[in-house]
């Protein structure tokens, strides 16, 4: 049998001869979205019930809680910039395959192997607390990993396809809403949950599902492989332009994207929701992936961010499988209250820096000695 041809350096967006230098600005922007992640530990909704009227932890409990429902706080962006930064990463990754002599099949089932182990790993993670596996495509990772292998054969379209393929891909998922003879964007009824009501219930339950109680469900994975398409094209930019920064790209794609999600938001066509993740969210949202991208861009690296986004596998799993046990490690060895000598309402996030801490420590561990969870 006749090995696959390698891929050919021309139909790529530019020369793949040699794999392009580690972006950092894309490391530190991973790093503070996985911050912003594993930060959930400080517990700033309880702080700010603490002390009642205080503007300053009000303003923080806020921006770690997800909106009701339309609208955009802090928190709302961890994941969106998470997918964002999977598609960013796309054009560096078949550059440094390809330089590698990897073969077109090759990498497509390497690709379709992580669009897998990404949905098996987020069923896994929302299964811990379960009697039986849980089965639920709504987690960050099995989001990405529904899209990935798409993500992947556009990584090889020139960027009018990738255009043509985002357009298609909401004004597509905006119409299905539109004529589902349903209230259009109403939580609990809606296209979405009438097919999570259908696909959801055909694996093994402890009781059927009706529906998902923060409203997340399994077709956002759709309007989220737009999210990641849009990464690629800014990563496709970034190493387009290497070793300059395309700052008026990015600039000019943040403000369209930003403007777009909100002209279609107050005009009452389709609203800015993140739960849905709605064709308005993911061109609001986008346009502020594309500014946080230039920011970082900008600004000097930041090492505590670096270590972070290199091993952000490892972040999130740690972020998810840790916590109690670290916070019980606390309590047994230290004591109930050991973190409550800057006062009864403070001690959830003094505790909760230490728990950050220990976290930091190990993902610094692991950086030493160049352990990279990789999938």
């Amino acid at each position: 049998m006749q090995a696959a041809p390698t891929v050919a350096p021309e139909t790529m967006r530019q020369p793949v001869a040699t794999p392009a230098a580690r972006n950092t600005a894309v490391d530190c922007y991973r790093g503070l979205v996985m911050l912003l992640m594993m930060a959930e530990v400080l517990q700033l909704s309880r702080v700010s019930q603490a002390f009642p009227g205080n503007p300053f932890w009000a303003a923080l409990a806020w921006n770690q809680t997800h909106v009701p429902w339309a609208g955009c706080s802090l928190h709302d962006t961890i994941q969106p910039g998470f997918s964002f930064l999977v598609g960013v990463a796309l054009p560096y990754s078949l550059a440094a395959r390809i330089a590698k002599g990897g073969t077109f099949r090759g990498m497509l089932f390497h690709a379709m192997r992580r669009s897998l182990i990404l949905i098996a790993l987020g069923i896994f993670l929302r299964s811990m607390h379960s009697p039986i596996t849980y089965f639920t495509f709504e987690d960050t990772l099995t989001q990405i990993g529904l899209g990935y292998t798409l993500l992947f054969l556009l990584g090889f379209a020139p960027n009018r396809t990738r255009w043509c393929a985002l357009g298609v891909i909401l004004f597509g998922y905006w119409l299905a809403w539109m004529i589902y003879p349903a209230p259009h964007f109403a939580k609990d009824h809606n296209l979405g949950v009438a097919f999570d009501q259908w696909f959801l219930n055909l694996f093994p339950r402890t009781q059927p599902f009706v529906t998902n109680s923060g409203g997340y469900l399994t077709l956002s994975f759709i309007p989220t492989l737009g999210t990641m398409l849009l990464g690629l094209i800014a990563g496709d930019w970034l190493r387009s332009a290497a070793p300059r920064i395309p700052y008026r790209k990015l600039l000019l794609a943040a403000a369209i994207g930003l403007a777009a999600g909100a002209l279609l938001h107050f005009t009452g066509i389709c609203p800015v929701v993140k739960r849905i993740w709605t064709p308005s969210w993911t061109l609001f949202s986008g346009g502020l992936c594309f500014l946080y991208l230039a920011a970082f861009c900008r600004i000097r690296p930041l090492f505590s961010l670096v270590v972070i986004g290199m091993n952000s596998i490892a972040a999130y799993l740690i972020a998810e499988m840790l916590r109690g046990f670290v916070t019980d490690s606390f309590r047994i060895h230290l004591g109930p209250h050991f973190f409550a000598f800057f006062g009864a309402g403070a001690e959830p996030f003094v505790r909760g820096c230490a728990i950050l801490a220990v976290y930091w420590l190990a993902l610094f561990w692991m950086y030493r000695r160049k352990i990279f969870l990789r999938i």
